[in-house]
């Protein structure tokens, strides 16, 4: 009996499999899966510990394949050990060769790159963005090590794709939280999609790279089974002791391995069809006949179980009120100023929240005594729970993208205008269902002295893309949260952990007053009504609200009676708003401290939908802004202060 044959044979069959489901499909990826037949083939029908049955299950071996492109040889072997599939737990179903057919169907669990949330349990997020997994990688090797789960994360990597810095933060990040649970492996077949890949992404670059990041590489011919099961046999004796450098595999692989005629350059993404097909398919006949010929009859690969999964208590207690919160930190002295940063009042919620929710894991990029994550850092007992990821914002979210298919419930906190370095990572974790928080600090234009280049202005516009469409559990895709005061920020803080599903909170550098106090309660796709009028409505949010209220004692002066809204959430109650605005004749002003497409044209389209009759203001950044001493002289410079307000309000209603 051989191992390597046995190899060889199961490869070819799955590779002939992704060769005719990609035909069948019309598009997809054949050549780069041909260059991977060999490694899926150990790990998925050897190496890894985990059942077709439960592909799922919390102990389980996982896969990650960054290189999502190359997923048509995963679901090759998934139909060929009948791998579990569907949706609805409840109703999952077992895989056959003959779904492959249905390959990047609309009715198919095969979609055409990774996802999990289209019913395909097996992976853990979606990929094909590349430069993506092996932060997700990290993000399940980080959770197994918190929880003391033997559990092994592999990841295959492109050799083109290792070019996107994202793969160098990864790395670094394993190195640094000693993830030697993770193992990257590298798919060196030379080729992109255009041309050979750059000389800096070759397996003579790439070794030494790798090795200067920290990592024990182990170089391997990608089509050569022993070397294969060497080299996993490897990783597996050292992954559970944390205490020694991560490893790393640098596979040299064949594009399209085992099919002469589809080698080389010109065939990526694109498949064999009609004669074409029928010849690569006779050439992988051939390299079997070829491999195979000690193959012995019934020769088999058995897969290795899972560990039994112990039942874990986890604790997911109330919020206790921000005062409280407060005392047992000795920081109860700062309610009695009447005012707080709603940055620090999230740090304190941090702090809390770890007490009473052990599922909650903060993550923060080099600025944690800015956002006062750290607040959660330094505490003892929760220190193991905080993942410094340094100047690495797409690594940061993707990592908790990983952290949340295992279970727990990541806050990443960062300046908000970093967070838009990493609005690919983030859309590709809203699209594998992940349940993540996003919380961005000094947002808007008051952080004033530093200028534009820290300053989040565009963001709002594009979370609020996200408000705009449903997820597959029919909420909104995501929820933004912009506090006016610290007790909000607290509270919303709490709201965020209990909510399954990723949401997104500015904060503010600036002490704001308070006001609001530990009664009041804040909802996901809520608002208050501060101050009810009869004559015009204000819509403000964040910082806004404050200078909205500044406005209200010039506008009483002027016998104008305005409502004032506290619109925290987007999206809100629309049908209360628009009773609201419609009890204000139809006028409304909205007032943020971003550039436009965020709270006004949400409140625009809602009063659209409606049919109703109104009269809509936008007061929002309409510039570029640059740095000034105060946040009231940014207001200035921009025209949000609370006289432009009352320009705007005696505009509108065509008061002289």
């Amino acid at each position: 009996m051989s191992f390597e044959a046995a190899v060889h044979a199961q490869a070819i069959e799955l590779d002939k499999l992704a060769m005719e489901m990609t035909a069948e499909a019309g598009s997809g990826h054949p050549s780069t899966a041909l260059s991977l037949g060999h490694i899926v083939t150990v790990l998925m029908f050897h190496s890894m510990r985990w059942s077709p049955d439960y592909p799922a299950y919390p102990t389980s071996d996982r896969l990650v394949l960054s290189e999502g492109h190359a997923v048509p040889i995963v679901y090759a072997a998934a139909c060929r050990l009948g791998v579990v599939v569907g949706k609805d737990p409840d109703k999952r179903r077992k895989l056959t060769p003959a779904d492959s057919h249905k390959l990047r169907a609309w009715d198919s669990e095969l979609d055409g790159h990774p996802n999990p949330i289209e019913g395909f349990p097996f992976f853990d997020a979606a990929t094909g963005s590349l430069g993506q997994g092996l932060s997700v990688a990290a993000g399940l090797g980080a959770a197994a090590k918190l929880d003391g789960i033997d559990k092994r994360i592999y990841c295959v990597i492109g050799d083109g794709e290792s070019r996107e810095g994202q793969i160098t933060e990864a790395l670094d990040f394993i190195a640094d939280q000693k993830l030697t649970n993770v193992l990257a492996i590298f798919n060196c077949n030379e080729y992109g999609q255009a041309d050979r890949v750059s000389p800096q992404q070759q397996v003579e670059h790439l070794i030494p790279k790798l090795k200067a990041a920290g990592f024990e590489v182990k170089e391997i011919d990608g089509h050569a089974p022993a070397q294969i099961k060497a080299a996993f046999d490897a990783f597996a004796e050292g992954s559970a002791r944390f205490d020694g450098k991560p490893t790393a595999i640098v596979a040299r692989t064949v594009k399209g391995w085992g099919a002469p005629t589809m080698q080389g350059g010109g065939w990526h993404g694109k498949p064999a069809t009609g004669d074409a097909l029928k010849k690569c398919l006779s050439e992988l006949d051939e390299k079997r006949v070829q491999l195979t010929s000690s193959l012995a009859s019934g020769d088999a690969f058995e897969i290795q179980p899972p560990a039994q999964a112990a039942p874990r208590e986890q604790s997911a207690g109330e919020l206790p009120p921000m005062s409280q919160a407060m005392k047992q930190m000795d920081m109860e002295s700062l309610l009695h100023t009447g005012k707080l940063a709603t940055r620090r009042a999230y740090g304190i919620a941090l702090r809390a929240l770890g007490e009473v929710n052990d599922r909650v894991v903060v993550l923060d990029c080099d600025v944690s005594n800015s956002t006062h994550a750290d607040m959660f850092a330094k505490a003892p007992d929760l220190a193991e729970r905080f993942l410094e990821c340094k100047i690495g914002e797409q690594n940061m979210v993707s990592v908790a993208a990983g952290l949340s298919a295992a279970g727990k419930v990541p806050f990443c906190s960062t300046f908000a205008k970093f967070f838009t370095r990493a609005y690919d990572q983030i859309e590709m974790a809203i699209n594998s269902g992940a349940n993540f928080k996003l919380v961005g600090s000094h947002a808007g234009i008051t952080l004033a002295a530093d200028g534009p280049s820290q300053m989040a202005l565009p963001d709002v516009s594009w979370f609020r893309a996200w408000t705009t469409m449903r997820d597959h559990k029919g909420n909104p895709g995501c929820y933004i949260l912009q506090p006016s005061d610290a007790y909000s920020a607290y509270a919303l803080t709490g709201a965020m952990a209990e909510y399954e599903g990723p949401c997104y909170m500015r904060t503010l550098r600036a002490d704001t007053e308070f006001l609001y106090n530990d009664g009041q309660v804040f909802n996901l796709g809520g608002f208050e009504t501060l101050q009810e009028g009869r004559d015009v409505v204000l819509c403000a949010c964040g910082y806004m609200v404050h200078e909205a209220n500044k406005a209200l004692d010039l506008l009483d002066k002027a016998g104008i009676a305005a409502t004032l809204l506290d619109m925290y959430s987007i999206p809100f109650d629309a049908d209360k708003l628009l009773d609201i605005i419609n009890a204000n004749n139809g006028y409304v002003i909205s007032l943020e401290d971003n550039y436009g497409g965020g709270l006004g044209s949400a409140i625009a389209d809602a009063l659209t939908e409606s049919g109703d009759a109104f009269t809509l203001r936008q007061m929002h950044v309409r510039r570029i802004p640059k740095s000034a001493r105060t946040p009231e002289e940014l207001l200035q410079m921009c025209g949000l202060t609370a006289a432009d307000i009352v320009k705007n309000v005696l505009s509108l209603l065509q008061v002289a």
